[in-house]
């Protein structure tokens, strides 16, 4: 054979063992390819050794738990927790096996899959945008805010807080670690953070405790008022002063209005208070007594010379002019509150009795002057009490439990029933009501109302944009009730028929104090409505019923046999 003949063979040869050769690799590539290279484990999970669809229902079995649970996270000393469902995160186990099954000629992944994976990175899905929002929601319970430097005061003595960094989630480093970790880090997850200098740094505060806070009270100050002279100590001054934030810096604030009443306190007559303005009835009516305007310190203008004193390195001696001052409530505020015409009115008879009738005066007197300002409530508890024999109130007759007895204040019910009716018939909003148990015919069925310190009181709502004044006032034999103001309502009243009637029976009264009555009159249910009018448009309707006990005949003593 010559040399060319057996190069050929050689050739040949050559050619038979790569293709054998490469038919084997292929025919290995393809073997292993459906199967997950051994040792290999996700999310803790052994799946090595399956097939692709063993692999996937293993993985979907063991994970289901934990992914369907919260995951809690952590940063700083803060912990929280995470829906996974709310951010669309979920395990995706398709996309996690991708690479680790398949047919591939790569040496590599042939390599792994011969030898083993080992751990291999979970793949999961996630709505983005949802994660990133509830991080921000959670990061207002993690962040940590920065201390920042301050100065405060023990005694007269000025003490520093050191500044520290704070710290806020980083939202974005989050947002990529949580997908890839959710079902494998340790919990609970440990989330990043970025830190947050404070706004005063050290060197602010060495430089407000040098320039400010020592400076104020290395000794007092003096306050000169016209001809008055009035010190205040190192202990006023501290105890008057905030230092606050104002950029980087510590800026030192005094309370003014605290510092004038240490001021005036100490010389009264430095202050002179003016007088608010009030209602007085004259000639049956309602009119303003103006106010007055006093004589004071500003306290900004007191702040400012005291702080401008106190920092001074020479003269610590704070120089304030008095101006006028105006009182709380002036008479331009009585104006607008447009206390000019009756808006309702309401009498009741009086029985004779002069011990209950100077009950009626006397609380007519509590009531009489009331201003019932816009948004509030007429509370007649409030009004009258404490009910209280200092307070001028006698004992008479009233009902309780159902039987007659005496009680201090005993009839001031019939002024709880007239200033129900008035606040009623003014259209205000019923707040609280209690009918009487039984009824006194000298009341509108349906519309009055008892009172019984301190559980039983009568409240109605000024629900207008204007004041309400109260008059009440005892003539004659009867109880008259007021209010002035400015007519809003226009009020329609309906009471119906009684029905339900209940006869009165016989009731045995073992009480030391019992009072034997007659009876005679009958119980029954009424109902009553309220319909509301404003510039001629109807508002609305309301309804109250109410259910009342007959007048029975009380025997005092056990029932016989």
């Amino acid at each position: 054979m010559n040399g060319r003949s057996r190069w050929r063979t050689l050739g040949l040869a050559v050619a038979l063992l790569l293709l054998v050769l490469g038919t084997a690799y292929g025919a290995v590539a393809w073997y292993l390819g459906d199967q997950v290279p051994a040792g290999t484990t996700v999310a803790g999970v052994p799946v090595g050794g399956l097939d692709e669809a063993a692999a996937q229902d293993r993985l979907a079995d063991e994970l289901s738990g934990p992914a369907d649970g919260p995951v809690p996270v952590r940063m700083a000393d803060g912990e929280a927790t995470i829906d996974p469902g709310e951010v669309g995160l979920a395990p995706d186990v398709a996309a996690t096996l991708d690479n680790l099954t398949g047919f591939t000629l790569d040496p590599r992944v042939l390599s792994d899959r011969v030898f083993g994976g080992g751990p291999q990175p979970l793949v999961s899905t996630v709505d983005e945008d949802a994660l990133r929002s509830v991080l921000t929601g959670v990061a207002a319970s993690l962040d940590v805010p920065p201390v920042e430097g301050q100065i405060t005061f023990t005694g007269a003595t000025p003490e520093t807080t050191e500044p520290e960094d704070g710290a806020e989630l980083d939202v974005d480093a989050a947002a990529e670690q949580i997908p890839a970790e959710w079902l494998t880090a340790e919990r609970p997850l440990d989330l990043p953070s970025e830190p947050v200098p404070p706004t005063v740094d050290a060197d602010a505060v060495e430089e407000a405790l040098d320039e400010l806070a020592e400076p104020l009270v290395s000794a007092p100050v003096a306050v000169s008022v016209d001809d008055h002279l009035v010190e205040l100590t190192q202990e006023d001054l501290a105890d008057a002063a905030q230092f606050v934030a104002e950029d980087d810096a510590l800026a030192l604030r005094l309370d003014g209005e605290q510092l004038r009443t240490v001021i005036t306190e100490r010389e009264p007559d430095i202050r002179a208070d003016g007088q608010d303005a009030r209602f007085s009835l004259q000639e049956g009516a309602p009119v303003i007594i103006p106010s007055t305007a006093g004589r004071g310190i500003a306290a900004d203008e007191l702040a400012e010379a005291v702080r401008t004193a106190g920092t001074s390195t020479s003269d610590r001696t704070a120089t304030v002019e008095l101006t006028a001052t105006e009182p709380d409530f002036t008479t331009a505020d009585a104006e607008a509150l447009g206390i000019e015409e009756i808006v309702a009115e309401f009498s009741t008879p009086i029985p004779y009795d002069p011990v209950r009738t100077e009950n009626l005066r006397v609380g007519s007197e509590y009531v009489t002057g009331t201003v019932v300002l816009p948004g509030e409530n007429f509370s007649l508890l409030d009004t009258l009490g404490p009910i209280t024999e200092e307070r001028g109130y006698v004992s008479s007759g009233v009902v309780e439990d159902g039987f007659l007895t005496t009680a201090l204040g005993g009839g001031l019910s019939q002024l709880s029933t007239n200033m129900y009716n008035v606040g009623f018939l003014a259209g205000m909003d019923d707040v609280e009501h209690t009918p009487h148990s039984r009824w006194f015919d000298r009341y509108p069925a349906g519309r009055e109302a008892t009172i019984w310190e301190p559980t039983v009181d009568m409240v109605w709502h000024n629900n207008t944009d204007y004041g309400v004044f109260a008059h009440s006032w005892v003539e004659g034999s009867r109880l008259h009730t007021r209010l002035w103001g400015t007519d809003v309502w226009d009020v329609e009243s309906f009471t119906s028929e009684h029905y339900n009637i209940t006869q009165p029976r016989t009731v045995y009264n073992t009480d030391p104090e019992c009072e034997p009555e007659p009876g005679g009159q009958y119980g029954f249910t009424v109902d009553v409505t309220r319909e509301r009018y404003r510039e001629g448009a109807f508002v609305d309707e309301q309804h109250w019923r109410w259910t009342y006990q007959p007048w029975n005949r009380v025997v005092c003593g056990s029932p016989p046999g």
